[in-house]
C-alpha cells in the first residue's frame, strides 16, 4: 500500500472504524494495537497519521519535529531513530510506504 502524507493523516485514530498508522523513515506501521499510546489522548497521539521520524530521533513531542525530515540530525539522534525503528519492527506490522 502506498499513501500520500495527506492520505496517511486520515489514519490518526480519530475515526474508530480506521486503523492507526505511524510512519518511520517512510515505512507505514499499523500501530492500532498500541491504541492506548497512539490513539486520541495517548502520550504519542501526535505521531498518529504522520511520519514521526524526526520527532522520534530527537525524542521530541514538539509539533514542528513531527516530520519525515532527517536533515541536520546528529549521529546520536540517527542512532536513537534506529532503535525506535527496531522497536516498531518488532511490535507492529509494516503495511506500506509514504509516497509524495
Amino acid at each position: 500500500m502506498e499513501l500520500t502524507p495527506q492520505q496517511l493523516s486520515q489514519y490518526n485514530g480519530t475515526d474508530a472504524s480506521k486503523p492507526i498508522y505511524v510512519a518511520v523513515r517512510g515505512r507505514i506501521f499499523d500501530v492500532t494495537n498500541g491504541k492506548s499510546f497512539y490513539g486520541p489522548g495517548g502520550p504519542y497521539a501526535l505521531f498518529a497519521g504522520k511520519d514521526a521520524s524526526r520527532a522520534l530521533a530527537k525524542m521530541s513531542k514538539n509539533d514542528e519535529d513531527v516530520s519525515p525530515s532527517l536533515e541536520g540530525l546528529t549521529e546520536k539522534e540517527i542512532g536513537v531513530l534506529d532503535d525506535w525503528e527496531k522497536k516498531f519492527e518488532a511490535k507492529y506490522p509494516v503495511i506500506g510506504r509514504v509516497v509524495s
